[in-house]
Parts: structure tokens; C-alpha cells; sequence
């Protein structure tokens, strides 16, 4: 199969890419800057302003470019945030309704901060109601923007991350105070962490790749969320650190603003539509993932 994928170059599509290119499928990764990658029998880096009539039938289109969410979230910042996510979406849409054959599938990227956050409530995918804040709108925009795939005839399908456990993303911050021997709870601890695997945030997409029958809301997360004490109990104990400080929220805020609401607050995720469509998760549990990820 030919894929198209948007993101292809960072944490999460390079992974994929590998993954899928050990499939034989051929990956067209588009970028701004083709130029500063090499192309291999696998995959081929390209302009957005690519010509879409020298592309070969593309069988699935997969969007995870986006700008990080790390770092001090001005306004400047933020609009960052919105734009690259809404920019490119938009242009990957226009892409494809070049196309005279359209993909099967369009896969975009979206968060499990669509929900908004509690330390009560439970989302899953039928969860319909989203949440109210910047976050929260990102994802709306984000996947209003993606829906226009659907007026297409194109399975659509919305992938919801929750905190992805790898050697980069999230966890390598999260580990930072751990290793310094100032690890604990931030805030009470209540707050909850819906977490993933790399591997199973791979694998899930390539799920939703090939399985017909998925599409809307899909929900990347393991099946077992942690409160942020227990997540935090249990990355101490795999590094072999103390468990002991804890941080209040008003610091955390303090220092790096608007941007403690990624961990300070949580939600309560549960992938239903993988566990209804019987996926198997390669890392259902927390102490496992995060073992692995220690490997070399």
C-alpha cells in the first residue's frame, strides 16, 4: 500500500513509518523541508506543494504534524498550537480532494484532551459532550477541520492520544525530577494520567489502517489509567529513586504557566473502541511500559 503521512518525521510518525515500511508499504512523508531528508526504497519525502498527479494511488492518508505542546504557552505559543494543527489539516484536505482516486482512509491526529478534565468522570468514545477549555478547543477545531474527509466518502477515523511512554515525548520530562531525587505527586495526586505505549500508539493506528469497520472517535490510550500519585510511585520505583517530594499545583504553575494544565489536571480515558473491536495491547500496564522504555 501507498501511505501518505503529515508528521512523519516526529516522535510518534517516525516510529510508524518504520513500522510500516517493514510491511512493504511505501510511506510519502510530506514535509516543508524534503531537502534535508534522504529518500530510501521506502519511503519518499515531499513538498506540500508536491503535484499531486505525480503521486501513485495513495491508499490511506495519516495526519500527526502539529507543533509541540512543550514550552511556555504565550499567545504567540498558543496560536502556534492551533494553527499548525488546523494549517495542515486544511492543506491535507485540499490535497486529497485533488485526488481522482481518494484514499480509503484518512487518519488525523486528535487528543484525549477533547474531553476537557475531571477526577471523577469517565470518557470513551461516546462521550459526546467535549470540554471547555484551550485544549479541549484545539481538538474540537482539529477534528472540525478533518471532518471535511467524511463529506468526501472517506472513512474518517479521529485518534485521541493520551500521554505516549517512549524514549521522547512526554515521558523523558516526567522522569526528569524522578532522576534528580525530587520525585512525587504534583498537586493532591488525583489527577488522572491516561497513558500509552509507542507500541501500542503504532499499532493502534495501523488497526484503524486496515481494519474497515473503525471510524470516528478512537481513543489511544491503555485500557488502565493511573492517578498521578500511583504514575508517579511506579515511575520511582522503575528508575530505583525516592518517592517522597511532593509539588504543590501553584508552583508548577508559577514556573511554566498556562502549560502545568497538561499536568496538573487529567481525565479518565478508556479506549472502548479498541477493547470493542478486540485490539490486544502489547502494554496494558503501566510498570511493563515503562520498563521497556528503559531498555536499550
Amino acid at each position: 500500500m501507498n501511505i501518505l503521512i503529515t508528521g512523519g518525521t516526529g516522535f510518534v510518525g517516525s516510529h510508524l513509518t518504520k513500522a510500516l515500511n517493514e510491511k512493504d508499504h511505501h510511506v510519502y512523508i510530506l514535509t516543508r523541508f524534503p531537502e534535508k531528508h534522504t529518500n530510501s526504497e521506502k519511503t519518499s519525502f515531499i513538498s506540500y506543494d508536491y503535484q499531486v498527479e505525480k503521486l501513485p494511488a495513495i491508499h490511506g492518508v495519516i495526519n500527526l504534524a502539529g507543533d509541540s505542546l512543550f514550552g511556555y504557552w504565550s499567545k504567540k505559543k498558543k496560536d502556534a498550537i492551533i494553527s499548525s494543527r488546523i494549517k495542515t489539516t486544511q492543506k491535507v484536505i485540499d490535497i486529497m480532494k485533488q485526488m481522482d482516486k481518494k484514499p480509503d482512509v484518512f487518519i488525523t491526529g486528535s487528543a484525549i484532551g477533547y474531553y476537557g478534565t475531571s477526577e471523577d468522570s469517565i470518557f470513551t468514545e461516546n462521550t459526546k459532550e467535549p470540554g471547555d477549555d484551550f485544549l479541549a478547543k484545539v481538538a474540537v477545531d482539529w477534528e472540525k477541520t478533518a471532518k471535511q474527509a467524511e463529506q468526501l466518502d472517506i472513512r474518517t477515523v479521529y485518534t485521541r492520544f493520551g500521554v505516549i511512554l517512549g524514549k521522547e515525548g512526554a515521558l523523558p520530562y516526567m522522569k526528569l525530577p524522578i532522576k534528580m531525587f525530587a520525585g512525587g505527586k504534583i498537586g493532591n495526586g488525583e489527577q488522572w494520567v491516561s497513558w500509552v505505549h509507542i507500541e501500542d500508539v503504532v499499532q493502534l493506528i495501523q488497526f484503524c489502517l486496515f481494519n474497515t469497520h473503525i471510524s470516528g472517535a478512537v481513543n489511544i490510550t491503555s485500557p488502565y489509567p493511573k492517578r498521578n500519585k500511583d504514575f508517579t510511585k511506579v515511575l520511582a520505583k522503575v528508575l530505583k529513586r525516592p518517592y517522597w517530594v511532593s509539588t504543590p499545583s501553584p508552583i508548577i504553575r508559577t514556573v511554566i504557566g498556562e502549560m502545568s494544565h497538561l499536568i496538573t489536571k487529567g481525565q479518565f480515558v478508556l479506549p472502548q473502541q479498541a477493547k470493542d473491536k478486540n485490539y490486544q495491547f502489547s502494554y496494558p500496564y503501566l510498570e511493563e511500559a515503562l520498563r521497556e522504555t528503559e531498555r536499550e
